[in-house]
């Protein structure tokens, strides 16, 4: 008997690459230790006024000590919808003027927006434009939705830096596919690479001209390494930048700065009303966001902004410290390798392209490290998961794609084994360089 067929979207479903590491892992047998730095699962206790509501959610004073869990209006919580605000406010952004939602994470929020400022491939196309290396989620939302994307590359420089393409080059890009919206991530994941005012400037400026609106993935806002005041969409005011307020639209996280990436609450923050009624109707058929996690996190609606900019500079002086260590001593351990510099969010890029045979491909190599690979350091094997960076990329067919020989490493695992990824990839490497 013939079997109901798969549609052509699962048909063709593959793992993230930020994913796919930890599944492969899944299958080894054998006893090997995994530094799993492959997907941004951060691994800090959350705020203390977030675990205090955790620690507390059956007593008098909280919404459930009767047992009794409700869905919230789909808007969510007001109560958690002031704790995005407030964050926003502590970052020195006037929020008197915006419109905030809660969703099921950011992951949910960025698929509000697409289908929010993209149009219907055949009919009204309007790609997303994308700043590559990009967050492989953008494109797996696109694909589940119907729509298309559209990028311009970055380009890994040999000192370590991301840097923009021209924007005289972006420009002809939008010109010629006319996109409905531009994502830019400020502290950009997978890269590092911050971006200032002055680039949000620019960006926004080419938003207006064209008559885009201009989608800030600012996840890792405050988690900046460099001399800098925070970077934001929500900075980009009429007064910069004519025109560019009404099209504004921020997604939020708790599960970055925040470390709850289990809680899996976001938020759709704009300053344009009528975006924000639709995407608020859309967002119906989901009912609401988890009612219990709305509830922890709207604990950092109470919290001062004083108390919120001791937790951003805690946070910022833990990341600092891991990356800037990672980079020294992989130029310790592996001279020639290609690092990226650690500016901002939680990862760093590294690329071999200038000690690796040809024909390398880092997919192949991370799935050897998943499935054979092992490195005894202190009488135990280790092995190392890592994300390949091919998926961040969108290239023609007649492009090299920069990610084949790129890898994205996470600051999520402690300190400790922090310390062993170096030395772990330098021997992986060399073990996989001689049976290839």
């Amino acid at each position: 008997m013939d079997k109901p067929q798969l549609s052509d979207l699962f048909k063709d479903r593959r793992p993230s690459d930020i994913r796919m590491a930890q599944i492969e892992f899944k299958k080894r047998k054998d006893n090997v230790i995994p530094i799993n730095v492959a997907i941004g699962n951060v691994s800090l206790p959350m705020h203390p006024a977030m675990i205090h509501r955790l620690e507390n959610m059956t007593v008098k004073e909280s919404p459930f000590h009767n047992g009794v869990v409700k869905y919230s209006a789909t808007i969510g919580l007001e109560e958690t919808n002031k704790a995005f605000l407030n964050i926003i406010g502590t970052s020195g952004f006037q929020t008197h003027n915006l419109y905030s939602q809660i969703t099921d994470g950011g992951s949910h929020a960025m698929e509000l927006v697409i289908v929010g400022t993209c149009g219907n491939p055949g009919t009204n196309e309007k790609p997303l434009f994308l700043i590559d290396a990009a967050y492989t989620n953008y494109k797996s939302m696109c694909n589940r939705t119907g729509r298309a994307t559209v990028s311009i590359s970055r380009r890994l420089q040999e000192n370590g830096k991301f840097a923009l393409p021209d924007i005289k080059e972006i420009e002809k890009k939008i010109q010629k596919y006319h996109p409905g919206a531009l994502v830019v991530i400020p502290y950009d994941n997978p890269t590092g690479h911050f971006l200032d005012m002055d680039a949000m400037i620019e960006l926004g400026n080419l938003c207006v001209k064209y008559n885009l609106w201009m989608i800030s993935d600012e996840a890792y806002r405050e988690l900046y390494y460099l001399d800098s005041k925070p970077s934001s969409i929500w900075a980009l005011t009429n007064d910069l930048v004519p025109g560019i307020e009404g099209r504004r639209i921020s997604i939020e996280t708790a599960s970055k700065v925040w470390n709850a990436c289990g809680l899996r609450i976001g938020a759709i923050i704009t300053d344009n009303f009528e975006f924000h009624q639709r995407c608020v109707f859309e967002q119906t058929a989901n009912l609401c966001a988890p009612v219990l996690a709305q509830y922890v996190f709207g604990a950092l609606a109470h919290e001062s902004h004083k108390q919120l900019k001791q937790w951003f500079e805690q946070q910022r002086e833990y990341y600092r410290n891991i990356g800037k260590t990672l980079k020294e001593e992989f130029t310790e351990w592996m001279p020639g390798l290609i690092v990226s510099s650690p500016d901002a969010s939680i990862y760093s890029v590294i690329d071999v392209r200038n000690i690796a045979k040809t024909g390398f491909n880092a997919s192949d190599f991370v799935k050897f490290c998943v499935s054979e690979g092992k490195v005894l350091i202190d009488g135990k094997n280790y092995t190392l998961l890592i994300a390949p960076m091919a998926g961040f990329y969108s290239v023609d067919n007649s492009e090299e794609n920069p990610g084949r020989t790129q890898m994205r490493i996470a600051y999520v695992e402690s300190p400790e084994n922090m310390r062993l990824i170096p030395e772990l990839f330098s021997n992986l490497f060399s073990e996989y360089e001689k049976i290839r």
